[in-house]
């Protein structure tokens, strides 16, 4: 079994870097080790500014979501917002007062402009529609958000929404290049359907791709500027036109990884089979199909690689002349197919004159630590993550061992998501002493 990641949005903040030992959380239960990841962001608190458009209501869910990653939301809304989601709904969601008013007399110094911001990481508009977009690239103070992100000391997220000629217009997307020149992060907008009607550029990220993204900005950046390549999913071998040869995996962790290691701040490049898993915001993917393809694309990116993580089950075996039409079921009673071994696509990347740091996944059904660790040392691999197959293929939870030179380390069963953020720690602790040694 070999891993998976990349969709790239830039920081503009600093972050303390943190370090994980692994022993210290060997024997942390799932609820703990979730915690303190949570942690890392949940002293962070965010402003969520909302603008008067339709997508407006997905910010009632965007604040639910937020909380998810253990961040505090503080909810300030124009008048507009207004008339699409009550500033009641955003309160009782968000276990927050909502301001909506300049001079809103619950802050005591009535300067809401100045101090709302004054102890957030960041403030994230969503939806941002095109004339607040303009207001932000023009300086324009003429409510609470404005003034707000004029104001501010900390990074600012924008998440457009409007139809799809208004985010054409030659003055918005003047105005989106401003953003970014000025260190505005954009997330989106995407391609799809349009309250008017129409589809199209424009629409909103959907609540989960905001809060991830703002988590994952938001995160400790143990690997920033790091660049990873892993591949995820299984792989398909056609047999003919219709049908092939292929197995059980999900993606789930291999995606969860690519997330895990874009929070970290590294730029993740993702070579992914067949997998119905959202791409990951920030992961530069390249779908393939079958083993060949995969490696393919792995031996194109290998070379500008800092870590290569292998989370993909690849198939061992391919038939060796695929059909090209549909093979029809005849009289006979056994069909015979002649395999052959495909490549070893985590082999070559470990037997590189100058590999990267490798990062290998054993999926076995017995004897789990001793074929997981005759695997890290016969491929000369860094670390190798191992789980029981029956236990780990489409579960959202996952056990596992990771096995590198200092022995075994056992992870109990989480969350998949909680894993990742594990395994890319120990990773990050790997790959750093290894650079201080060189």
């Amino acid at each position: 079994m070999n891993g998976a990641a990349s969709l790239w949005f830039t920081v503009h903040v600093s972050h303390f870097t943190l370090f994980y030992v692994l022993p210290q959380y060997v024997t942390l239960t799932a609820d703990s080790r979730r915690k303190r990841y949570m942690a890392d962001i949940s002293s962070k608190k965010v402003v969520l500014g909302v603008t008067g458009g339709v997508a407006a209501y997905k910010a009632a869910e965007l604040v639910r979501r937020l909380a998810d990653h253990g961040i505090d939301v503080h909810v300030v809304m124009t008048q507009a917002a207004c008339s699409f989601i009550t500033p009641a709904t955003m309160q009782a969601l968000s276990g927050n007062p909502v301001y909506t008013d300049m001079w809103d007399a619950r802050i005591n110094n009535s300067m809401a402009h100045i101090e709302l911001s004054r102890d957030k990481a960041a403030i994230v508009i969503a939806p941002a529609t095109a004339d607040f977009m303009a207001k932000l690239v023009h300086g324009h103070a003429d409510d609470l958000l404005s003034t707000l992100c004029l104001a501010r000391d900390c990074a600012l997220l924008v998440a457009p929404a409007m139809n799809r000629q208004m985010w054409d217009h030659p003055a918005t997307q003047r105005n989106a290049v401003q953003l970014e020149k000025d260190g505005v992060t954009l997330l989106g907008p995407v391609s799809g359907d349009q309250a008017c009607g129409e589809t199209g550029a424009g629409r909103m990220l959907e609540a989960q791709d905001i809060a991830d993204a703002v988590a994952a900005f938001l995160a400790p950046k143990t690997l920033a500027g790091v660049r990873v390549l892993m591949t995820a999913g299984p792989t398909f071998e056609p047999i003919d036109a219709v049908r092939g040869i292929t197995n059980r995996s999900s993606g789930k962790m291999g995606y969860a990884i690519a997330r895990a290691a874009i929070g970290a701040g590294a730029k993740v490049t993702l070579v992914s089979g067949p997998s119905s898993q959202p791409v990951p915001a920030g992961a530069s993917v390249t779908h393939v199909q079958s083993a060949a393809e995969m490696f393919d694309a792995v031996k194109r990116n290998a070379k500008q690689a800092d870590i290569f993580i292998g989370v993909a089950a690849v198939a061992d075996y391919r038939v060796d002349k695929p059909r090209e039409h549909k093979i029809k079921k005849t009289d006979k009673s056994q069909l015979t197919l002649k395999l052959v071994s495909n490549p070893d696509i985590l082999g070559w990347v470990a037997a590189q004159a100058t590999p990267p740091f490798t990062v290998g996944f054993a999926a076995e059904s017995q004897n789990l630590e001793t074929y997981a660790d005759e695997k890290r040392r016969r491929k000369k691999v860094n670390l190798i993550v191992a789980n029981l197959a029956q236990s780990a293929i489409g579960a959202d939870d996952n056990e596992v061992m990771l096995l590198d030179d200092t022995g075994t380390h056992k992870l109990v069963r989480a969350p998949k998501e909680v894993v990742a953020k594990d395994i890319v720690a120990r990773i990050a602790t790997l790959y750093k002493a290894g650079k201080k040694r060189r």
